[in-house]
């Protein structure tokens, strides 16, 4: 089996995935007894990623793999494509996000406590409905209150593949204009992964640039509309390209 068709049968299952696709996928494509090597497959995915350079469509490894999305740059051109009106980001639901993200495992008092006010159920809710957070855990305090901590589905969401992404603290502070403790917590290390004992380990992934509702701090506001204007755009594209939506 040559090279070219490697790359050619990547590049189709890469776009027809709608999701990203691990290197074991991908070598599982390929007959038994023309089955590349992992090490082909990256070799592959490697002349993949330089062939994209200068256009408009890249390779990005995120989390769980591998997928081919439109660059960021052009999201905003193409998310024309969609005509309806996109939601945005509260302040309340981005102060809760940056909460979970940055100081992880964390419990909503926890998040009460540092916000000065309550959190509406529906953020928390609507960020758990996303699978954009989970629960790994209680706090063994009075009431055993439940851990929140990130997945990873919301490291793919935003195109990251580790913790090692996240933007610096002042540069988060900047683009959103939050004045909050984000301090890492000891227990979210290097590799991007928060580890509780008894539980499995969760992906600690990038609290996304996003644009603030204008409605201010109304915790009763549209909290449960999360796409903001210019992101996701190009996981969508990458997706339909594959299935001609």
């Amino acid at each position: 089996m040559n090279d070219f068709h490697v790359r050619n049968l990547i590049e189709a299952a890469l776009l027809a995935a709608g999701g990203p696709l691990a290197v074991p996928e991908l070598v599982r494509l390929f007959d038994e007894t023309a089955r590349p090597s992992a090490q082909a497959v990256r070799a592959a995915l490697e002349a993949l990623t330089a062939e994209y350079v200068g256009r408009g469509i890249e390779l990005k490894e995120t989390a769980s793999g591998f997928r081919i999305q439109v660059r960021r740059e052009l999201a905003s051109e193409v998310s024309r494509l969609w005509p309806e009106r996109t939601a945005r980001y509260s302040r309340a639901l981005l102060e809760t996000l940056a909460l979970i993200v940055y100081r992880q495992p964390i419990t909503r008092a926890e998040i009460e406590a540092v916000r000065g006010v309550a959190v509406n159920p529906n953020i928390i809710r609507t960020l758990l409905e996303r699978n954009w957070i989970r629960v790994v855990g209680h706090r063994d305090v009075p009431g055993h209150p439940e851990l929140l901590a990130t997945t990873r589905e919301f490291l793919d969401y935003f195109g990251l593949k580790s913790l090692d992404e996240l933007p610096p603290l002042a540069e988060l502070k900047a683009m959103a204009d939050i004045n909050l403790p984000l301090a890492l917590s000891d227990d979210v290390g290097q590799s991007g992964e928060v580890a509780l004992s008894g539980e499995a380990s969760v992906p600690a992934p990038q609290y996304p640039p996003a644009e603030l509702d204008d409605g201010g701090e109304d915790e009763g506001g549209d909290d449960n509309e999360l796409l903001a204007e210019g992101d996701g755009s190009a996981e969508r594209v990458a997706a339909g390209a594959g299935r001609g939506d």
